[in-house]
């Protein structure tokens, strides 16, 4: 085979001009669309409804204790009694919860200290409320049955 031969034939494995060009286009509309939005601070219209915009259906005031990377949790309720005792099988949503909020309450130059709200809405949705730093964790975002394990410690 000749050397034009192998070029016309590597030609045709290519991916086409078209193809890259728009997928050029796509990425430069993005990129256009979402400089606009952080220039001009869009409001984040997919976030969920905020507190008291809702209505809460029950409200619990916990502290999470986790065991470094095992994925062992303990919730604890406001006066400090034990509501779960997770081991790693069980609790590794739990830490890992705890790892995102300590790394927020760090960032923030605030101490764990302080207890997170667990609040179950009207209209089914399922939060973790952080006063001290503003942080909040929508729950079913993380799935059903991460959010369950959540919702078990309301009762």
């Amino acid at each position: 085979m000749t050397p034009e031969a192998r070029l016309v034939n590597r030609d045709k494995e290519m991916v086409p001009t078209l193809l890259l060009r728009a997928m050029g286009v796509l990425v430069s509309c993005a990129l256009f669309i979402t400089g606009y939005a952080a220039l001009t601070d869009r409001p984040l219209e997919a976030m969920p409804a905020l507190d008291g915009e809702a209505g809460v259906v029950r409200e619990r005031t916990i502290f999470i204790n986790a065991d470094g990377m095992t994925g062992a949790a303990r919730v604890l309720d406001a006066n400090g009694v034990v509501i779960a005792d997770l081991d790693p099988s069980q609790g590794g949503f739990v830490a890992g919860v705890h790892r995102a909020l300590a790394f927020e309450r760090d960032r923030r130059g605030v101490g764990m200290e302080a207890p997170i709200r667990l609040v179950l809405y009207e209209t089914g949705q399922l939060s973790l409320r952080d006063d001290a730093t503003g942080w909040r964790a929508e729950l079913i975002g993380f799935g059903a049955e991460n959010a369950d394990t959540f919702a078990k410690l309301l009762n």
